[in-house]
């Protein structure tokens, strides 16, 4: 039987669809198979070209199904699932799916109360702080603000995503023959923090560091 990460969240704009693409590019650069499921009416299907993942248009809840049942039918294969477009009911849906559910939210007080209302409605739910600023100055406030807000669930939070322009290069219909380094390693280290909690074991992510 396969894994299934859903990407979840009531809150539009939180890079669910970029952190689902970087999630399957990660886990494909560490070795494993892995299928990468669009459900949000408001994307487009995009091609296999270059990619090491294989993306599934499910937006159809007919296909939904068929993808679910064939990952529960297959082993070593892992299945990352783009959240609802902010419909509760998919979400939910998706969520007694999943082996894990990641919640994206940014650097904003608006995403962390919405955030925080679903770490509260799904337990088994993990936080994933997304685009997060690198300026040092603004990051301390981001964590401050964490701090306040999210700090009775700083258990249940990942390491932050930080802000890649480069990562709408995931989103494009054909992507590069090769990404920069920096996004390369941004979604190997996501791809490691879900196989931790997971308890996936993984190949050695020694070749994705950055050149010298």
């Amino acid at each position: 039987m396969a894994q299934i990460v859903c990407v979840l969240g009531n809150k539009g704009g939180t890079g669910k669809t970029t952190l689902s693409h970087m999630i399957s590019h990660g886990m494909a650069l560490l070795g494993k198979r892995v299928v990468c499921v669009l459900t949000d009416l408001e994307r487009e299907r995009l091609s296999k070209e270059n990619r090491l993942y294989l993306p599934f248009d499910a937006r159809d809840a007919g296909n939904l199904v068929k993808v679910v049942a064939t990952l529960n039918d297959v082993g070593d294969w892992f299945g990352v699932i783009d959240g609802g477009g902010n419909r509760s009911d998919t979400d939910s849906h998706l969520a007694n799916l999943a082996d894990l559910v990641l919640l994206p939210f940014r650097d904003s007080h608006e995403d962390m109360r919405t955030v925080l209302r679903d770490l509260e409605w799904m337990p088994r739910a993990w936080g994933l702080p997304s685009q997060w600023p690198a300026d040092p100055a603004a990051h301390r406030m981001a964590q401050a603000a964490t701090d306040e807000l999210l700090g009775a669930f700083g258990h249940r939070l990942l390491d932050p995503i930080p802000h890649l322009a480069a990562t709408k290069l995931l989103l494009q219909d054909r992507i590069p023959a090769t990404l920069p380094w920096q996004l390369t390693n941004a979604c190997v280290e996501l791809a490691m923090q879900v196989f931790e909690l997971l308890d996936i074991q993984y190949e050695s992510p020694e070749a994705f560091a950055a050149p010298r």
